[in-house]
């Protein structure tokens, strides 16, 4: 029995009924052979780490665009905490925490510059739409690494169904699609405090009754809410009061920090250079970078020029727009 094998023979000891375990992965695309040191989810994890995705993230925004102080959170630090919020989760109730690793890092892997700014306008003016979700997926599926990083089933559904009204199959993946509601009220409320958008007065105090005056408190509320009303269950879910209570605080970030703060006053620029690229590369399409056009030679000028614009990082973003549509002195 190799290394791999007695960590599977551990999860059918000590994981949940509910729990997925990694022998029972429903597979990956393209079969290949095992590792014998560590399990299917557990490869899974470490090949999005190792990605070069998950590395662009550092320089992606999360709320705030291109901060200039070292302490706001970027795309990568979101992840971070929300995989570690997940594996919490997920290890108070038995389930596989690996799985739940892999879906939390993977998440946002197909996140824009500049976040959801940049989502908005490639939604609209890409023909196909844009979602981060689905990108996320296409990035692990297809673009990263020569034909995507062939992850197996239940992480590529964790992924694709960490947000909005899609659901996840797996009792992780369910963890993950709360981690990140969880992760992101939090720490946008501690940016926002930070950068002088709001101040502690300006919360809703009825919310903070219920779920904390400060930011561990509030995260431990949520965290120990859903393990105690989740445990040896068949579904993750919170307590009404607790669920209605980070329902109300995340509609009020949407109505003051999300939409129409200070901190979104860029949004309209950045919006305008994606759009500006995006329109400068349909004119141009063979000034799409060659190995681009080179790894996926079927696919249409709009889909290869989405998936570039959308694996921009904000700094790439800003210095390809400088450089296409802003004059350079004279060099002597």
């Amino acid at each position: 029995m190799n290394i791999r094998q007695r960590t599977e023979e551990i999860e059918k000891s000590i994981l949940s009924p509910y729990a997925v375990l990694s022998i029972k992965s429903k597979g990956r695309e393209r079969e290949e052979a095992k590792c014998q040191i560590r399990t299917d989810f557990q490869r899974d994890r470490d090949r999005i780490i190792h990605s070069k995705s998950f590395r662009r993230l550092k320089h992606k925004t999360q709320v705030f665009i291109s901060p200039e102080k070292d302490h706001y959170r970027t795309r990568l630090t979101h992840t971070l905490e929300v995989a570690q919020i997940a594996r919490t989760i997920a290890r108070a109730l038995r389930l596989n925490e690996d799985l739940t690793e892999a879906i939390a890092l993977g998440h946002d892997l197909g996140h824009t510059p500049f976040g959801h700014a940049g989502e908005a306008v490639l939604d609209g003016i890409h023909p196909g739409g844009f979602k981060h979700n689905e990108q996320s997926l296409r990035v692990v599926e297809v673009l990263e690494d020569k034909n995507g990083l062939n992850l197996t089933w239940e992480v590529r559904d964790g992924i694709l169904n960490h947000t909005g009204s899609n659901m996840p199959s797996t009792l992780e993946g369910m963890i993950v699609k709360y981690s990140d509601r969880i992760a992101y009220i939090n720490h946008d409320i501690d940016d926002a405090l930070r950068a002088g958008i709001l101040h502690i007065k300006d919360l809703p105090q009825e919310c903070l009754k219920v779920l904390g005056l400060d930011h561990k408190n509030r995260i431990n509320t949520m965290i120990t809410d859903i393990i105690m009303e989740s445990i040896d269950k068949p579904y993750i879910k919170m307590s009404k009061d607790i669920e209605e209570s980070t329902k109300n605080l995340r509609e009020f970030m949407y109505e003051n920090v999300y939409i129409g703060s200070k901190a979104k006053v860029e949004e309209e620029k950045v919006q305008y250079i994606i759009k500006q690229l995006y329109e400068y590369f349909i004119d141009n399409p063979y000034k799409i970078p060659e190995d681009i056009r080179s790894k996926r030679p079927n696919e249409d000028n709009h889909r290869l020029i989405c998936d570039y614009i959308a694996g921009m990082t904000d700094r790439y973003a800003l210095n390809k727009y400088k450089s296409i549509f802003l004059p350079i002195g004279w060099q002597i």
